[in-house]
């Protein structure tokens, strides 16, 4: 048996000081993402499931469940109210019956693309608390510590995936005025 190199009472204190703080952080984020999309007609479910299926660009609602951590039924029943809406459409694969996949409709692109053009980092409180920060040190708080601790709860395919949304933005949005917008794809292959 592996000798334990931590006491109880440190690991106690320090699983409640992630929890409580956890739990404080997640309560900021609810209501600062909440406003954000409440222009749209859409939850938080809803908003990270249209993000989830434009990123991975024909995902499984396995796969919607495992990236957006929540329960199948949970991504199920929500992506069926964005379809209802227009925004998913559902389908199956001719060699994978058994699962049903979602993509995002040009209207559900449309709507997410608004969002992040309507994102204004000025009425999001994790971003306000963090610009201190950026202010003394010239950059915002590193989070390789946490996603450390992700990729130990999740695996390394959520990490991917995580990482993937985070670079599909760098590489296929700009900003304009403050805004930011998708690069027109014509645009940029004309003048290659």
């Amino acid at each position: 048996m592996q000798e334990k190199n931590y006491s109880m009472k440190e690991a106690m204190l320090f699983s409640q000081r992630v929890a409580q703080l956890s739990k404080a952080l997640w309560k900021s984020i609810e209501k600062d993402w909440q406003q954000w999309i409440k222009p749209y007609d859409l939850n938080i479910n809803e908003h990270h499931i249209l993000w989830i299926s434009y990123h991975l660009n024909g995902a499984s609602i396995s796969d919607v469940a495992k990236f957006g951590v929540m329960h199948v039924s949970t991504a199920f029943n929500f992506s069926k109210k964005l379809e209802e809406r227009g925004l998913l459409k559902f389908s199956k694969k001719e060699n994978d019956k058994r699962n049903t996949y979602i993509q995002i409709t040009e209207e559900g692109e449309k709507i997410l693309l608004k969002l992040m053009e309507a994102y204004d980092p000025s009425k999001n409180a994790v971003f306000s608390g963090a610009l201190p920060l950026h202010e003394l040190y010239g950059r915002f708080p590193d989070m390789i510590e946490m996603m450390a601790i992700i990729r130990n709860i999740y695996g390394e395919d959520f990490m991917k995936i995580f990482e993937r949304s985070f670079s599909n933005i760098e590489k296929e949005f700009e900003e304009k005025n403050g805004k930011l917008s998708k690069i027109n794809k014509e645009i940029e292959v004309e003048t290659v």
